[in-house]
C-alpha cells in the first residue's frame, strides 16, 4: 500500500536504497535484452555525458527563455544539428519537445491553426500511423481518416490516401518508418499529392529520424522532399539521449508559429509557450545536446550500422525457424515476428522468451495484420542477436501446441460487460480470476491479457486498457 508523507524527512541513502528495491521488478535498461522502450548506445562515456549535462540543467526552467537564455542557445544548437541531417540547415525552424507525442501534437496544432476549414478539420493517415495522431485529433477537436495500407508491404497507399482528401483535410501523414513493422511509407508520392491539394504533410520520423540518415540506400523521407512541411524526430530513441527529448522541424517559420500558444488575457505574467508544457526542466535539452556532441556523426553511423546488421542477422535467423516470419521488408532496425502456424501462439511465445530474460513487445492483430512480436534493435543488439535466435528457436519448439489459458466465453462476456459499472477493486478481482496479477515483474505473464485483447473490437480494447491502467494505479493492485 502507498505510504503517507512522513512526518520527518528521510536520508538520501535510505531513499536511493528504496528506489533500488522498487526497480528490482523493472525490465533492464541496458545490454539490449529489452527490444522496446529503451535505447542503449553501449558506450558508458556517452551515457555519462548525457546524464551529467541533464543534472547540470535540471533546475533551469524553460518556461521563460528571457530569464534563462541558456535554453535558447541549447535549443538552437540541437534543432540545427537535427535539421542539418534531415534535409534542412542551420536556419530551419524547429521546436525541442518532451517526446514524439508532444511533437506530433504540436505538428497537428500548427496544421490546424494555419489551415482553417469551414467544417471540422480532418487528418488523413495510414492505419499504421502512430496513435499519437489520433490522440492529437481527440485533444484538438479534429477527425482522423484512417486509410488501409498495402497488405503485402504494409506501406501506405498514396492512391487510397488521395481518395481520402477533401476540403476539410488539414494534414496528411506519412511514417519513416512506421513503428509496428519498420517500413518507410512512400513519402515522395504522399507529399506530392498533399502539395497538389495545398495540404501540409507531416513525416513521423520519431522512431527512425535519427537512424535513417546514417544508413545507405534509404529512400528520401525528410525536408529535402518537396511537399514535406514538418517532421518529428525523437532523440531519446536512436539519438540515445536521456528520456524527454524530441525535435519537431518545420518547412517555414509561419508554420512553426502555428504551434505556439500565447495568452495575455489575465492579470498575471504573460504566457508564451512553444510546447504543450509551460514550466519544464532543461535537463532533457542539455542531455540531448551533450549526447549528440559526445557521439558525433561518426558515432551515430557506427551505431546505426550495428543496429541494421543486428536486424539483418535476426531476419536471416528467422528464415531458419519455419514457424515464424517477418512482416513486410523493414527499412529500419525494427522487426515484427508473426506466425502462420495455427499451433503457435505468439503471445505464449512472448511470455516464454521473457522467462529467458528477453522482452519482445506484443502487438495485437488489426485490419488483417496478424498478431506479432515487435523488436527494436539498437546499437548493442548485434552482440546478443545470436543468443536471442537460440532462445527464440528453443522457445518456439517448447510453445508449439500451447494455448493461453483463457476461460471459455470470457471474450464474449467482456464484450457485453458494462465496464463503467465496476470499481477498481472488482476489476482487479476479475483479472485475478483469469490468472492476471497486477504489479508483477515487467513483461511477464501477459499471454492471457493479450489473447483476450486480441479477440476484442478496438473500441472494447481501449475501454479495457483504460480500466487496466486505472486498476494498476489503484491501491487494490497490491
Amino acid at each position: 500500500m502507498p505510504e503517507p508523507l512522513p512526518e520527518e524527512g528521510r536520508s538520501t541513502d535510505e531513499l536511493l536504497a528504496e528506489l533500488s528495491r522498487l526497480r528490482e521488478g523493472d525490465l533492464p535498461v541496458r545490454e539490449g535484452k529489452v527490444a522496446a522502450y529503451v535505447y542503449d548506445p553501449g558506450r558508458p562515456e556517452v551515457r555519462e555525458a548525457g546524464h551529467r549535462a541533464y543534472m547540470e540543467m535540471v533546475e533551469v526552467n524553460g518556461l521563460d527563455p528571457t530569464a534563462f537564455p541558456s535554453t535558447v542557445a541549447l535549443e538552437r544548437r540541437v534543432v540545427a544539428a537535427v535539421a542539418s541531417a534531415l534535409g534542412g540547415n542551420e536556419s530551419t525552424p524547429g521546436i525541442f519537445t518532451s517526446g514524439g507525442t508532444e511533437s506530433i501534437m504540436l505538428a497537428v496544432k500548427a496544421a490546424r491553426d494555419t489551415r482553417p476549414t469551414s467544417g471540422r478539420g480532418r487528418i488523413v493517415l495510414p492505419i499504421t500511423a502512430h496513435p499519437a495522431f489520433h490522440k492529437a485529433a481527440h485533444y484538438l477537436g479534429l477527425e482522423t481518416v484512417s486509410v488501409p495500407v498495402d497488405p503485402r508491404t504494409l506501406r501506405a497507399d498514396p492512391t487510397a490516401m488521395a481518395r481520402a482528401l477533401d476540403h476539410d483535410t488539414v494534414l496528411v501523414v506519412a511514417s519513416a518508418p512506421s513503428y509496428p513493422h519498420g517500413v518507410i511509407d512512400p513519402v515522395r508520392e504522399i507529399a506530392a499529392l498533399a502539395a497538389e491539394h495545398g495540404v501540409p504533410c507531416h513525416v513521423d520520423a520519431c522512431v527512425g529520424g535519427w537512424v535513417l540518415p546514417w544508413l545507405d540506400g534509404v529512400p528520401p523521407f525528410d525536408l529535402s522532399v518537396p511537399g514535406v512541411t514538418s517532421l518529428s524526430c525523437d532523440l531519446h530513441k536512436y539519438g540515445y539521449a536521456p528520456k524527454g527529448a524530441s525535435v519537431l522541424l518545420f518547412r517555414d517559420a509561419e508554420l512553426r508559429r502555428g504551434a505556439y500558444y500565447a495568452s495575455a488575457d489575465w492579470p498575471g505574467y504573460t504566457v508564451i509557450n512553444s510546447t504543450v508544457q509551460s514550466s519544464k526542466g532543461a535537463g532533457p535539452l542539455a542531455g540531448a545536446w551533450a549526447t549528440l556532441m559526445a557521439l558525433g556523426a561518426t558515432g551515430y553511423r557506427e551505431l546505426a550500422a550495428d543496429a541494421m546488421a543486428a536486424a539483418r542477422r535476426l531476419r536471416e535467423g528467422i528464415e531458419r525457424v519455419p514457424e515464424l516470419r517477418v512482416l513486410g521488408e523493414p527499412d529500419a532496425p525494427l522487426v515484427a515476428l508473426a506466425s502462420d502456424d495455427p499451433e503457435l501462439d505468439v503471445f505464449v511465445l512472448g511470455d516464454r522468451v521473457a522467462e529467458q530474460g528477453w522482452f519482445l513487445q506484443p502487438q495485437l492483430s488489426y485490419a488483417g495484420i496478424p498478431p506479432n512480436l515487435h523488436l527494436t534493435l539498437t546499437g548493442v543488439s548485434l552482440a546478443g542477436v545470436d543468443a536471442l535466435l537460440e532462445v527464440l528457436a528453443a522457445s518456439v519448439e517448447a510453445c508449439v501446441g500451447t494455448r493461453p489459458r483463457v476461460p471459455e466465453g470470457l471474450t464474449e462476456v467482456i464484450e457485453g460487460l458494462d465496464l463503467s459499472s465496476l470499481d477498481d477493486g472488482t476489476f482487479v478481482e476479475l483479472l485475478a480470476s483469469v490468472g492476471v496479477k497486477l504489479g508483477g515483474p515487467g513483461g511477464s505473464g501477459m499471454a492471457v491479457v493479450n489473447s483476450v485483447l486480441d479477440g476484442l473490437a478496438p473500441a472494447t480494447r481501449e475501454a479495457l486498457l483504460v480500466r487496466f491502467l486505472s486498476a494498476l494505479n489503484s491501491p487494490h493492485a497490491g
